[in-house]
């Protein structure tokens, strides 16, 4: 997957020195109910839509683009479910990161969006919609953590968004 440009460039100062960086997530429901999921590219396993904040970009407006980017699909985003972070990634070329991810509620505009779902970037191999409880096998341990902080926030949205304490 391309790094980002401003993160190539806070590279070249930095080396493979660790970057904390701002992640967003999309837990995608559409009218149905189906959850939409990619398939990664760079692991196979099956995934929410996710991706970095460019810089000053607002959170809820960077996960619009990042679901449009990599799935065709124009959503509008409900609410904040959780943020986390995550452990430390060391990538296969040395690059060491850490992530803040705000993990949002959304939904296709309309049903034609929905409908437009397809592989729109080079991040994913397929995108799909999935019943909850017919999710491939192969999802990704960090959606499955996200899938179940948004669950808990959809059974019971006055506690409010889901987080450490």
């Amino acid at each position: 997957m391309p790094i980002p440009e401003f993160v190539a460039a806070v590279r070249a100062q930095v080396g493979t020195a660790p970057l904390w960086l701002p992640g967003v997530t999309a837990v995608v429901h559409d009218d149905a109910g189906r959850l939409l999921l990619g398939q990664r590219a760079d692991n196979g396993l099956w995934a929410l839509v996710s991706g970095i904040l460019e810089p000053g970009e607002e959170p809820a407006r960077g996960l619009v683009r990042e679901v449009l980017e990599e799935t065709g699909v124009e959503v509008e985003v409900q609410a904040l479910a959780a943020v986390s972070t995550t452990p430390e990634v060391v990538y296969p070329n040395g690059d060491r990161s850490s992530y803040l991810d705000l993990c949002f509620l959304a939904r296709p505009v309309s049903a034609a969006s929905a409908a437009a779902a397809h592989v729109a970037d080079d991040e994913s191999v397929a995108v799909a919609w999935f019943a909850p409880d017919a999710l491939p096998d192969d999802v990704a341990p960090s959606s499955r953590r996200r899938l179940a902080a948004a669950e808990r926030y959809r059974a019971d949205p006055g506690a409010g968004t889901v987080f450490a304490r």
